[in-house]
C-alpha cells in the first residue's frame, strides 16, 4: 500500500471522529488533538503492516499448496495404469485357464460306472451272474509351460486303490514332441485311443491279454502332413519299479484324406527284454466285461527271457460309416532249447451313426472324441452308434495250451453331449481249450457277457 493511499485512509478515518464537517482553514486543533492523530495514524500503519503481512503469509501458502497439488498430481498421472487381465478362460469340458507367455492349466477326469451279468456254463464251476465296478475314477490336471513346455498327471482311484495314469512332461518344437514320465507305449490303435472313445466298454482282448500299459520312459513323437512317426525306450510301470524290464516300442503311421473320407495304417514294433533270473510272463483274458474276475483262457507263467510284438492296424471313417480292424503277434523268447511260442490276437470291426450328421472323431492316429452334432440341451437326442466286432485271440502254440477265444460282440452307444455317455454291450464268448472244463471234460462251450457303462469326464 502506497503512502498516499494510507494517507487517504487516515484522513478518511479523522473526517469521521468530526461530528459537524468545516472548512480546513476554520479549524483549529491543539498540540495534543495533534499528538493523538499522529498517533493513532502510526497505529492504523502498523495494523495495514500487519495485514499485508498475513496477506502475503496466505498467498506463499495458497502457493506452497498448490505446488503440492500439482506434485501430487504429476505423481499420480506418472503411475503406469494397470494392465488388463490377460489370462483367458474357455470351456472344454472344464474350465481352462490360459495366462501371459504361454501358460494354460486345466483340470480333468472321468468317471465310468459298469453294472451287468456273465453266464457260464454251469457245470465249469466258475463264478458268474451280476457284477458291477466302478471302471474308472481319474482326477488330475493338464496344461502348458512357456518355452513349448507341457505337462499331464491322473490319478486313478477305481478299485480301492490309487494307481497313476498319464504323469509326464513334454515338450513341443514344430512337429517334433518328446515326453518323458509315465506314459502309453506305442502299441495298437485300439490300447492308443483313449478309454472315453471306444466303441466297446473294454478294448481288443489281445490288449489286455499281451499286457500293453502305460510304462515310465521318454519317447518322441514326429507328426507331419500324413506322416506319424513315435518311438520310445520304457522301463515298467509305475507300480513294479522294482523290476529289470526293459523294452523299447515303435510305431508309424499314415493318416490320409480323400474328400471328407479319413483313412488309417499302421504298423508297430515291441521289444521287451525281462532281465530277471526267474523271469516269466502269463496271457489272460476276461469274457469282455472287466467286473468278472474269471479267466477262461490263461497260459498260466510262461519262462521268458524277452517279449517281442509286431502289430498291423488300418481303419477309415467316411461319414457316419466307420470301419477298424487290427492283427497282433506276440513271441516269446524262452530259455533253453525249446520252441518259442508265438500267440495272436486280432479284431475286425465296423459301426454306422444312427443320428444325422455325426461322426467319429480322428485325431494324431487315433480315434478321438465324437461331438453329436445336435445335442441334448440344444433341441437334440445327441448321437446314437451302432457297432459290430468279431475279437479274436489265440493262446496255443509250441506246446503251450492257453485256450482260444472267439468273441462276436455288439454295441450301441448313446452320447447325449460331448462330455456324456451310456454304452449297452453284448457279447457271445465262443472257447476252445478253455482251462475250464465243463461237464464230460469239455472245454469247448459259450459265455455270454452283458454290459452296461454310464461315463461322464471333463
Amino acid at each position: 500500500m502506497t503512502r498516499k493511499y494510507r494517507l487517504t485512509v487516515a484522513a478518511a478515518a479523522l473526517s469521521c471522529t468530526m461530528a459537524t464537517p468545516l472548512y480546513a482553514q476554520s479549524v483549529t486543533v491543539s498540540a495534543e488533538e495533534l499528538s493523538a492523530m499522529r498517533a493513532q495514524l502510526s497505529a492504523m500503519n502498523a495494523r495495514i503492516d500487519q495485514l499485508e503481512g498475513e496477506l502475503a503469509a496466505a498467498k506463499a501458502a495458497n502457493e506452497a499448496q498448490d505446488a503440492n497439488i500439482a506434485a501430487q498430481a504429476a505423481a499420480v498421472a506418472a503411475i503406469p495404469a494397470p494392465k488388463e487381465s490377460t489370462t483367458k478362460i474357455s470351456w472344454k469340458g472344464a474350465p481352462q485357464l490360459e495366462g501371459e507367455g504361454g501358460w494354460s492349466f486345466k483340470p480333468r477326469g472321468r468317471l465310468m460306472y459298469d453294472v451287468g451279468f456273465t453266464s457260464a456254463p454251469e457245470s465249469t464251476g466258475r463264478e458268474d451272474g451280476f457284477g458291477n465296478e466302478a471302471r474308472r475314477a481319474r482326477l488330475g490336471v493338464e496344461g502348458d509351460i512357456p518355452g513349448g513346455f507341457g505337462y499331464k498327471f491322473e490319478l486313478d482311484f477305481a478299485g480301492n486303490e490309487v494307481e497313476a495314469a498319464d504323469a509326464f512332461l513334454s515338450y513341443s518344437d514344430g512337429p517334433l514332441e518328446i515326453i518323458v514320465g509315465h506314459q502309453n507305449n506305442f502299441q495298437s490303435l485300439e490300447e492308443l485311443t483313449s478309454s472315453l472313445h471306444t466303441t466297446f466298454i473294454e478294448r481288443a482282448a489281445f490288449t489286455d491279454a499281451f499286457g500293453f500299459e502305460r510304462r515310465i520312459g521318454a519317447s518322441a513323437t514326429y507328426k507331419k502332413g500324413i506322416v506319424l512317426a513315435q518311438a520310445g525306450l520304457f522301463t515298467d510301470n509305475v507300480a513294479d519299479t522294482e523290476s529289470k524290464n526293459r523294452g523299447a516300442d515303435a510305431r508309424f503311421v499314415l493318416m490320409p484324406k480323400s474328400g471328407k473320407t479319413q483313412f488309417h495304417l499302421g504298423g508297430s514294433i515291441h521289444y521287451n527284454n525281462i532281465d530277471e533270473p526267474t523271469g516269466t510272463v502269463r496271457y489272460r483274458q476276461r469274457p469282455l466285461v472287466h467286473f468278472t474276475s474269471e479267466r477262461f483262457i490263461n497260459t498260466g507263467n510262461l519262462a521268458a527271457d524277452s517279449e517281442f510284438g509286431l502289430g498291423v492296424e488300418g481303419a477309415v471313417i467316411s461319414g457316419p460309416f466307420h470301419a477298424a480292424a487290427e492283427g497282433y503277434w506276440q513271441k516269446v523268447n524262452t530259455p533253453g532249447a525249446g520252441a518259442d511260442p508265438t500267440f495272436f490276437g486280432g479284431y475286425a470291426e465296423a459301426g454306422i451313426y444312427l443320428t444325422k450328421g455325426d461322426t467319429r472323431g480322428y485325431k494324431s492316429g487315433k480315434f478321438d472324441r465324437t461331438k453329436p452334432a445336435n445335442p441334448v440341451g440344444s433341441g437334440g437326442i445327441g448321437s446314437i452308434q451302432f457297432n459290430l466286432r468279431y475279437d479274436f485271440l489265440d493262446l496255443n502254440d509250441a506246446g503251450i495250451l492257453g485256450g482260444k477265444q472267439d468273441a462276436f460282440l455288439a454295441s450301441l452307444v448313446w452320447k447325449p453331449t460331448a462330455y456324456t455317455l451310456f454304452a449297452l454291450n453284448y457279447g457271445a464268448l465262443k472257447y476252445d481249450d478253455a482251462v475250464y472244463a465243463a461237464a464230460g471234460g469239455d472245454t469247448s462251450y459259450t459265455v455270454d457277457a452283458f454290459g452296461l457303462r454310464a461315463q461322464i469326464d471333463f
